[in-house]
Formats: C-alpha cells, structure tokens, sequence
C-alpha cells in the first residue's frame, strides 16, 4: 500500500519547480514509511511512497521500463499478479522482480491501456509515456484507492491524498456549491467533486489520459456492474456459489509477505471473513476488536464468540465513547469535510490492529452488495405502496399529506410518518436520495446562504443519483439502490473512511467483498434471495449458519455509532457552540447564521432533534479552522 503523486507540464510555458515533489510525497509519508522515490525529466515529477507488503527487498518506485520508456507509480495491490506474470513470461518478457508492480508496467507494456481489465485488486496507478508525451491514470473497479487531479497554469497534477494538493502555491481553494450541496446532503462529496472547484476525483473504473498533443482529459469508464442477468436457482445453490466465490476471494486477498489479521466486529460481515480466512490459514488469525465504555454500543461479546470458535489470536481494547480529543484530527485527516461519525471508531480499531499486523482484513462492502442496510427493508416496503398506485395519484395524496404533516423528531418512530409520505410522492431514486439525506431538501436550503443558494440555482444534490440511475440496467428497485450506493455512499462514505484511518496508521486493510468478480457475481442473485421476510443479506446468513452462531447471524445491526444527541446537550454543548457560532463560519460566507444558531438553540433545549445537521456542521468547521492554519 503506498501513495502516489507527481505533476506533468503540457506545456514548454508551464512553470513549476521540481522541488514541490518532494514536499508533495513528504505529506503523504504516513501512507508508505518504508521507502520513497522520486522520477523527475524535463516534463514529468512522480513521486512514491512505499509501504511493503509485496517482495519487500525491490519493487522499488517509481519503476522505469528496461526500454527507459515508461515509468509507473502505482498504489494498491493486483491479487492475481502470479497468474498474470506467468501469461507474460510465456510471451517473452523477463521479471527483474517478484513484485506486483512490474507485472503492471510490463502488461501496459504488452497489451496497452487493454492491461487493465487483466488486474484483479485494488490500485491506483499513473504511467508517464517519454515518447509520446503522455500520461495514464486510472483508479480501481469499484474506488477502494483514492485519486485526486487537477489542471492549474497549464500543469497536471496528482495525488493519493488532497493534502499533497494542498500544497500547491497557486490552488485556488474556493468552494464548490455542488459540493458543499452533496455534503449537507450525504455527509461526504461525492465522485467526481471535491470540496474545491479546482480539483476533482477520478471515479471508480475509469481511467484519465492527457498528453502534450492532447492536453484536455480524456476520462473514460472501462468497468460497470451489471443487474441485467439474474440468475433462476434455489436458495441451497446461491448459498453455495456464495460460499465457494467468497472462499475464492479470500484465497487471493490473503497474499502477503507481513503480518496479516482482520477486523472483527462481531457483526456478520466481518465473522465471516475470519471463518473464511480460518479455512485458509495454517497458524491462528490475528483478530482485533474494537469495545465501548456504553453497553449498548459494545459489541466485544459476539466478537469474542467469533475469536472463541476459531480460536484466532484475538485481541480488543476498550475506548471512551466520547473520544473528543480525534474531533480535529479527523479533519485534517479527511483533507475535506466528512461526517460519517465512525469515522472515530473506525480510527481507533486501526490503530488497534497495527499494533500487531501490517495488513488487515474488513468485512466492507457486503451491506451494499447482499441488502444488509435496514434502510432497503423501509424502501422496499414503500415500493410496495408505489408499485400499487400510479405515480400521478401518488403525488396528488401523498405530496400535500408530507405538507401538512407535522415534523415530529421528538416522537417514536411509528409516529414519524412526515418523511414516509413525503418519500411516496417520489420515484425510486429520488424516494431514497429523500430517506439517506442528512439535511433535507427544505433544511439545506435554509441553512446556505444567498450567495450559494444563487450559485447552484436548480442544482441539487439528486442529481448525483440520477446521473447513475442513467446507466444502471437492472430491473427491481431494490437492485437501483444497490447500485446507487455502490456507486455513491461505499465510495464516499465507508471506502473513504477506512482509507484514511487505516493509512493514518500506515495499515493495509483489504475488502474481499468488493473483489470485482464477487461483485459481479453478488449482482446475479435476484433481490428475493438477499432481502427474505424483511430479513437483509439473507443468502449470506443461510449460507454461514455451518460457519457462525446463530446469534452474530441473527442479531440486531449496530455498527459503529456515536451518542451525537447526548453528547450536544452535554459534554460537547459549548465546543459545538463555539464552533458553529465562530468568526471563521460567519466569514466564510456560505450560511445562513440565523439557521444554525435556531438549530443549535432548539436542539440544546430539548424542543427539537438536529444532532445529525449538527454534527455535519461541526465537522465543516472544523474542515474551515484547519484549512486557514
């Protein structure tokens, strides 16, 4: 695992000193400690950091072609580089090394931009062509590495991290109203946006090209995921192609030449990887698990029923629930506004597992491939009021009832039927773009200010979701929102999360889950088969029933959570005050204080429930203090 970055000048005018790489790999140290590299000629500066996993003693980058012709910065791991080795051996070329990342540079080498769809792993990677003045980006299948880009003064420039980017002397850092749009709306900026107007995301499976001759982007997808071919079978045979797909990913994910452990929350998802990787391995797993000082937050004892099955080399530790002292950590962390809070949980369980391993097995990806959200089973439930009466209807009952309806957050939750009604007078998409919303549509609009409220005009955040509905060729809605937070919340939200909490502790974490062909297969099962009986990721339970207790399969969800609503109304009442009240919100001019100062007014004194817009905004502000130090 490693971070990448560098610049290209397309012009003989463009002007940057060389000297920036340095500074530009320096400050993203923490993702490889083990070595770093420089390339620099009179057009391109490529700069590496190396965390080694893979044949620790070369595969030194940035790697230079035996030709002198083409250079390769790459991040990430190819899981299948042996078999691909061996297909160009045959072909005639010769290995200098046992590494991953010659296998990369020699099959562009042999079959050009075409090698991509060989590579079977997680991977960002840049490939500077001396003869024709070009350079290759491209970004994994579903973006489980991350790759930011930007053109300023004729130079492009990349970089695993925003913070490289940072650096640069002539960044323009003005926000973009779409993206402080998407963030109120998701709590992330979604692909291709970032927080500023000047640099942008490569989004998942696709590659950039950009040459001297050629100096506009060339941005094209090489992969989707296709819902267009469910299969017929019965529950016993998806149960076993579930298994023997999973176990096949498992196989190639395990590759390492350092300590290699997983995560165990004592959720399903990560049960299962440790009962898969307890098959494959000859010694004890190396397990961690993180546990709260609140019981109903803590899942350390379905975890240790887990540990106590397999026998793993388990060990967890115990943190704070109110663990503020990583509040402005994590900002300087996300480089952008995030607010995702697991993203403090998640910090400390990687901190926790490099005490002991190197690399680290997550159970990621599976709720939005297998149904697991609870989410799917509300929407499912609404599509069936949607499926019986015409769109047209629906509007006509259900749009005014969400008017007149009263917004009740202080009463259960059988009570809240304001966002339900409201959800039936949509389609699909924009039914659960409505139901994931951090702010609503009518709050975020209250809360920006008239200069930002100018500059999106009709611009909403939806529109993140209709772009990908456009491409997506299934045929059931639970399918659609598969697909959508595939290609939005996992890459946004939880791949993002995991990236920078991991690589803040220089910790490998793989997603067996998301291996692409598990993906793919994952999207042939029908929706009966992962959504039965209201019970979510169904196929995956029956088919690890021989594997895990029937009460990690069976139990309730809980995932990392944060007591937020306490925690303003207490310990966090004043810090949330003054954060949201400072100097630095009022002048940077993108809200409406009279908003924020009624939310924080009424959810202190109990009248009304904002910890959610509020922890959003708490996270922006601490985005606003450390972009001015």
């Amino acid at each position: 695992m490693c971070g990448i970055t560098g610049f290209f000048r397309l012009s003989s005018e463009a002007t940057v000193e060389n000297s920036l790489l340095t500074a530009m790999n320096q400050a993203q140290f923490h993702r490889g400690p083990d070595e770093g590299g420089e390339y620099i000629d009179e057009h391109v500066a490529l700069g590496h950091r190396r965390l080694s996993i893979i044949d620790l003693s070369s595969g030194k980058q940035p790697m230079i072609s035996d030709c002198d012709n083409y250079i390769l910065v790459f991040n990430g791991e190819i899981y299948n580089f042996p078999e691909v080795r061996e297909e160009l051996i045959a072909k005639g070329h010769h290995f200098n090394t046992h590494s991953d990342t010659e296998v990369i540079l020699r099959a562009h080498i042999e079959w050009g931009e075409e090698s991509i769809h060989r590579l079977r792993g997680m991977f960002a990677y840049v490939i500077w062509d001396k003869k024709q003045k070009s350079l290759y980006v491209t970004r994994d299948r579903l973006g489980i590495k991350p790759l930011f880009w930007a053109i300023i003064d004729n130079v492009f420039y990349f970089a695993s991290e925003l913070k490289s980017l940072k650096l640069l002397p002539n960044l323009d850092k003005t926000v973009e109203p779409k993206a402080l749009e998407q963030y109120f709306a998701f709590g992330y900026v979604a692909e291709p946006y970032t927080i500023y107007k000047q640099v942008a995301k490569l989004s998942p499976g696709h590659t950039l090209s950009i040459s001297v001759d050629s100096p506009t982007p060339k941005i094209k997808q090489y992969w989707d995921v296709s819902y267009a071919n469910q299969t017929d079978y019965d529950e016993q045979a998806y149960q076993e192609a579930l298994i023997k797909e999973f176990k096949k990913s498992i196989n190639s994910h395990m590759m390492a030449e350092v300590p290699l452990g997983s995560f165990l929350s004592g959720g399903v998802d990560s049960s299962a990887v440790v009962a898969m990787m307890s098959q494959d391995s000859k010694q004890p797993v190396k397990t961690c698990s993180i546990g709260f000082d609140v019981a109903d937050y803590n899942e350390t004892d379905f975890a240790r029923m887990v540990a106590q099955k397999y026998k793993t080399d388990h060990q967890e530790k115990v943190v704070k629930s109110d663990d503020f002292d990583l509040l402005d950590e994590l900002a300087g962390l996300y480089d952008e506004p995030y607010a995702d809070s697991s993203a403090m949980p998640t910090y400390r369980v990687c901190q926790l597992a490099r005490e002991k391993v190197t690399v680290c097995m997550s159970g990621d990806g599976a709720d939005e491939l297998l149904a697991g959200y609870r989410r799917y089973n509300l929407m499912m439930n609404e599509e069936k009021v949607r499926s019986k009466i015409p769109a047209g209807i629906r509007k006509a009952i259900f749009k005014p009832l969400g008017k007149l309806y009263p917004k009740l957050d202080w009463a259960p939750q059988f009570l809240r039927a304001k966002t339900t009604f409201q959800s039936l007078a949509m389609d699909t998409a924009e039914g659960y773009f409505h139901g994931v919303s951090i702010l609503n549509d009518e709050q975020r609009r209250a809360l920006f200010s008239p200069s930002v409220l100018s500059s999106l005009g009709d611009y909403s955040a939806l529109e993140v979701f209709r772009e990908h509905e456009a491409n997506f060729d299934g045929n059931d809605p639970l399918s659609l929102i598969q697909y959508l937070d595939l290609k939005t919340y996992l890459v946004g939200d939880i791949l993002t999360k995991v990236d920078r909490a991991s690589m803040a502790h220089s910790l490998e974490v793989r997603v067996p889950f998301l291996d692409h062909e598990f993906v793919e297969w994952s999207a042939t099962v029908p929706y009966k088969a992962k959504l039965k009986h209201g019970e979510g990721k169904y196929v995956l339970k029956k088919a690890m029933e021989d594997y895990l207790p029937h009460d990690v399969l069976y139990r309730n969800k809980m995932g990392f959570r944060v007591p937020l609503a306490d925690w303003f109304r207490g310990p966090l009442k004043e810090k949330l005050r003054s954060a949201l009240l400072s100097e630095e919100m009022k002048e940077c001019g993108l809200f409406n204080m009279n908003t924020i100062e009624r939310w924080v007014n009424e959810h202190q004194s109990g009248r009304r429930e904002y910890s959610a817009p509020l922890w959003t905004l708490l996270m922006f502000a601490s985005f606003i203090r450390q972009s001015k130090s």
